[in-house]
């Protein structure tokens, strides 16, 4: 297997996607923000809202438009009109987390697994953003992609 983003002489270059079938394409990305326990206590004892607004709602937007931008952020990317990009931002007691999953999708030659890991890494870095005043020992962990079909291979984690 070759690395499609480098000629054969090793230069960089975006994939020529032309003679590519259009098909339905779906990819799903997670990511977690883990929290001190005294940390998401606060959190959760102001219902998620701080001064900035509520912290998932503002992150589920910058997660959504981070979708929609990632060709401007990353090099090789093809611009898509994506047809969907929804995200779900549930907060896990048991972990003192913030899980994040984004799904994007787009009937187009090429894939969207860049956009779905960019959506949920826009959306933990906002999260990090939003609460950071709180403390600054926040991580963010475990991006990664979940699924994709609709190209050449699926892969479902």
């Amino acid at each position: 297997m070759s690395l499609t983003h480098l000629d054969e002489q090793g230069k960089s270059r975006m994939v020529d996607v032309g003679d590519k079938a259009v098909t339905r394409r779906v990819a799903q990305a997670g990511a977690r923000v883990l929290f001190p326990p005294q940390t998401y206590a606060q959190i959760q004892a102001a219902n998620g809202q701080t001064a900035k607004g509520a912290i998932t709602e503002v992150a589920r937007i910058a997660g959504i438009m981070a979708a929609k931008n990632t060709a401007a952020l990353i090099p090789m990317c093809h611009p898509m009109m994506l047809e969907r990009c929804k995200l779900e931002l549930e907060y896990d007691d048991a972990t003192y987390s913030l899980n994040i999953t984004a799904e994007v999708a787009v009937t187009h030659k090429t894939g969207v697994e860049m956009e779905a890991l960019t959506a949920v890494t826009v959306a933990a870095l906002t999260v990090y953003d939003m609460t950071k005043a709180l403390s600054h020992d926040i991580e963010i962990q475990d991006v990664r992609l979940l699924h994709k079909s609709g190209g050449k291979h699926d892969f479902s984690r």
